[in-house]
């Protein structure tokens, strides 16, 4: 395979640093254009004295002084603001962009990626979240391919490479986080720290709740729906505790096919990076004889409303997810302050879905205005 230029948003967070792990591990086929952090200005100086890239952008103004300062002995250009990481995903050299910024700001550089036709690796699930009709109709228009990165969708797609048969369902597979054996009232009294201990996957801290209170597993739905052409009724969610089952795909002839393998982000990152190719890898082998059992159960929907919530936003269609996601965003940095309670986070996103302005057919200007009158009103319940 020919070596690729890549432009990674979010290298100092936890898909961003795996990626890099990955291109360390195959430096003959990846070579690193720009990267782009928000606030992480040590470890954004530290890749780039190691990766050597074209282009450096830190989002948050304040901090540009100290990296342009660092990186002066360096032939690097130094960028700062959202809007430079929108303008450096244009830039010719550039063969894949691989999104993995957290939250809503993803948005706008995803959508500038798209226009620029560069090959899209998708690790920001929010974008298909807020805006996954505008965002795959103008895939189809600049005819961009957009390759998902998350462990779940990374598998569905494997399993659907190479076949034309009609997809009956998808059985999204979920780790249950480190919470689905509470009751109610144990969930009521969950802290911060215990949120943060996910049992079998390494992630920043945002991603780690919504994994806790599985509105991670409800945006992997709705991205799932979008990805793949499916109905919200076409995708099951099923709990696997030991994620080894990455997700699976059922035929119209009854047949199921599943992905396999042990929770390491840096195989869908590397899946995505060098397809169609498969890259020869040093990472760990799943051995089935040490894993002895698996075993699957339904989501309780009651304990964890937010999955509930999630299908709920994708039937309803429109703005609401983009509405359900700015909520989310908002209780979620609310408990990690310790202003908010757990089972608190999903009154509150219920509440904000009742409360926003419903647009059925939503243009950009109307999910950027949703997203702040969302946000707006789930602050003020807290």
């Amino acid at each position: 395979m020919k070596k690729r230029r890549l432009a990674i948003l979010g290298s100092t967070g936890s898909i961003g640093t795996q990626a890099l792990d990955v291109v360390r591990e195959h430096p003959d086929k990846f070579e690193v254009y720009a990267i782009t952090a928000n606030n992480s200005v040590d470890l954004l100086i530290k890749q780039a004295r190691e990766f050597q890239p074209e282009v450096v952008v830190i989002a948050n103004e304040a901090k540009y002084q100290a990296l342009k300062d660092a990186l002066a002995d360096m032939p690097v250009k130094v960028w700062t603001g959202m809007e430079s990481i929108v303008q450096v995903v244009q830039s010719e050299p550039i063969d894949i962009v691989l999104t993995a910024m957290v939250g809503y700001c993803g948005l706008a550089s995803t959508i500038s990626a798209i226009k620029a036709k560069k090959t899209i690796a998708l690790a920001n699930k929010e974008t298909l979240v807020v805006a996954g009709e505008l965002i795959t109709e103008l895939a189809l228009e600049y005819k961009t391919p957009i390759l998902p990165v998350d462990s779940e969708h990374s598998a569905i797609f494997q399993c659907l490479v190479g076949e034309n048969s009609p997809v009956e369902k998808i059985l999204l597979t979920a780790s249950g986080g480190p919470f689905r054996n509470m009751s109610k009232e144990e969930l009521s009294k969950v802290t911060k720290r215990e949120a943060l201990k996910h049992p079998n996957w390494d992630m920043g801290a945002k991603i780690t709740i919504d994994s806790a209170s599985l509105m991670n597993k409800g945006f992997e739905m709705i991205e799932a729906k979008w990805l793949f052409g499916l109905s919200p009724d076409q995708v099951e969610v099923v709990v696997h505790p030991q994620s080894i089952i990455h997700s699976m795909v059922q035929f119209e002839d009854s047949s199921v096919i599943a992905q396999m393998g042990l929770p390491d982000m840096r195989l869908p990152i590397q899946y995505a990076l060098a397809y169609p190719f498969r890259l020869k890898s040093s990472f760990e082998r799943l051995d089935l004889f040490k894993l002895g059992t698996m075993t699957f159960e339904k989501p309780d929907m009651d304990k964890f409303r937010n999955l509930a919530f999630a299908f709920e936003a994708a039937r309803i269609g429109g703005n609401m997810s983009c509405i359900l996601n700015a909520a989310n965003e908002i209780v979620v940095d609310a408990f990690l302050r310790e202003k908010t309670g757990f089972l608190e986070m999903s009154d509150i996103i219920e509440k904000t879905m009742q409360k926003a302005s419903f647009v059925g057919k939503p243009t950009y200007e109307d999910y950027v205005e949703s997203n702040e009158e969302a946000r707006r009103i789930a602050s003020e319940l807290i």
